[in-house]
């Protein structure tokens, strides 16, 4: 132990200046030159201690050393920091040279701090994003294991795809407007009275000028665009109610009270027909032809009732439900097909096979360009539908007509008109025209459950002709007329008018045509 002391007083008296990196040099100096000698000494055999080491680092060195290994204390690492903390309480500019290097190394340590706990954020945040991903997965294994295994699927052979190209849309294509459209019945359109009407996404006004004729104008004032049917007829010319301006037959503005006459001022009106009495109009660009003879009643038959409804649906779908025989026994069950048999295709065969088509109920059904359907019906007596006859060879009828106008997106206003050849007394019957109304509602409350249905489906992309059947030979030849119209083939929309024929009920279930 003297010998450590020894080596305490010479630290003592070692300059104030002395530094921790030029101790610790000497100590490695001084262990790097002992190394050899305790060697030598440990692979000597003769000899039993070491000699007397004469420099007092060596012997510092050693018993550091050994009591390091006694006691597992750094006793240098503690001379060392206690040699610092002399030298700075002797010297200030040590200390505060000193406090300055701590506070780069505490700085640094924040830094690496701030790094770690950035990293560790970022890290939470994957991993309860990767906790979420998978219990979610979990959540769609277990439906997946839950749900009941799915049919084999069919070779593609099996299946029957059968559109033959028809295209369905809810958009209406514009060569639609190259014909004449029906418009409203004559019957309510009385003298200095308005009514308004749509089509194809605009709006018009109906009205009889001085002269009684029909005429037709955009039902929009040239002033300030307020609507004409929101005012009154006045001696044959429509009257704005804003500013009181006066249109006649042709649009022109003929009165601007209040101000100097505008010369060459109107609004736009549109070819008027008015014939079996339907007032007709045509809203294209073309030349028009002859108005349809179609919709007039059969001779003999007297017109009991005259509709106009609104219809929530696209004029195409509804016209394809009108010329469809085959749902009225699934879907008219509490109307007028009530008790209607189900078409039995054993019976269509054998009496093909005799004396031609067998007829399951006696109508005849008929699609007229541009919007039109048209139907007779053969009854045994009044409200009974006679089977295995045509209509024809019925007694009494009953004629009708479905005028489809396409108003708007998804709209459709529809005529209905209905003639009879027998019971001509009921139509003086008070408030007949309600009861009409009603079963009117109910029946067409049926279809439209279906057809907006269809509507829905087809807007989302849904095919409405994927696999047509024999029995809509009539919606087929709508549709393909309707394709061809929209593409322009003039030849292809020729060929289907040629084959629009009435067709009777055992005509349209025949299973030779599709």
């Amino acid at each position: 132990m003297s010998s450590i002391l020894d080596t305490c007083s010479l630290l003592t008296v070692a300059p104030a200046t002395a530094t921790r990196k030029g101790l610790r040099k000497s100590f490695a100096k001084s262990r790097a030159d002992i190394a050899p000698r305790l060697a030598a000494i440990v692979g000597t055999e003769k000899k039993t201690h070491l000699d007397a080491p004469s420099d007092p680092l060596d012997v510092l060195n050693r018993d550091i050393s050994y009591l390091e290994d006694v006691t597992g204390v750094p006793l240098l690492e503690s001379v060392v920091d206690a040699h610092d903390q002399l030298v700075c309480l002797l010297n200030p500019l040590a200390a505060e040279e000193r406090h300055k290097h701590l506070e780069k190394q505490v700085a640094s340590l924040q830094r690496e701090l701030d790094i770690a706990h950035t990293e560790v954020h970022d890290t939470e945040e994957r991993l309860s994003g990767s906790i979420a991903y998978l219990s979610d997965l979990e959540q769609r294994v277990k439906r997946l294991s839950d749900a009941p295994a799915p049919a084999p699927a069919k070779p593609e052979k099996q299946r029957r795809r059968r559109s033959s190209g028809l295209e369905s849309t809810l958009n209406v294509p514009n060569g639609l407007k190259e014909h004449w459209h029906p418009v409203c019945f004559s019957s309510k359109l009385p003298k200095d009275m308005m009514v308004p009407v749509e089509l194809f996404e605009e709006d018009w006004v109906v009205f009889r000028d001085e002269t009684g004729a029909a005429a037709c104008l955009m039902d929009e004032c040239a002033h300030r665009a307020c609507p004409l049917s929101a005012g009154t007829v006045v001696d044959g010319q429509a009257q704005c109610p804003y500013h009181g301006w006066k249109y006649n037959g042709a649009g022109e503005c003929t009165k601007m009270p209040s101000t100097v006459q505008c010369k060459g001022v109107g609004v736009k009106s549109l070819p008027v027909v008015e014939q079996d009495g339907l007032v007709w109009v045509y809203p294209g660009v073309e030349s028009p032809g002859e108005v349809p003879t179609c919709a007039r009643p059969p001779p003999g038959f007297e017109v009991h009732s005259e509709l106009l409804i609104d219809v929530p649906v696209e004029h195409g779908l509804l016209l394809e439900n009108l010329l469809d025989l085959a749902h009225a026994p699934f879907t008219h069950t509490s109307t007028f097909a009530k008790g209607w048999p189900i078409p039995d295709i054993v019976k269509f065969k054998a009496n093909q096979m005799l004396s031609g088509n067998w007829e399951p109920y006696p109508i005849d059904m008929a699609f007229e360009p541009p919007c039109m359907v048209l139907s007779t019906i053969g009854l045994a007596r009044p409200g009974q539908v006679e089977r295995g006859v045509r209509a024809s060879h019925c007694q009494n009828h009953l004629h009708q007509v479905h005028v489809c106008l396409p108003s708007s997106e998804g709209r459709t206003t529809l005529l209905y008109r209905m003639s009879m050849d027998f019971m001509g007394w009921t139509k003086h019957v008070p408030f007949i025209q309600r009861f009409w109304s009603y079963i009117a509602d109910q029946v067409l409350g049926e279809d439209l459950v279906l057809v907006k249905g269809q509507q829905d489906r087809l807007s989302r992309g849904g095919d409405v002709w994927a696999n047509p059947m024999p029995y809509d030979k009539l919606g087929v030849r709508y549709r393909r007329w309707r394709n061809a119209v929209g593409k322009g083939d003039r030849k292809e929309q020729a060929t289907v008018e040629q084959e629009m024929k009435p067709m009777s009920a055992g005509e349209l279930f025949a299973v030779e045509e599709t």
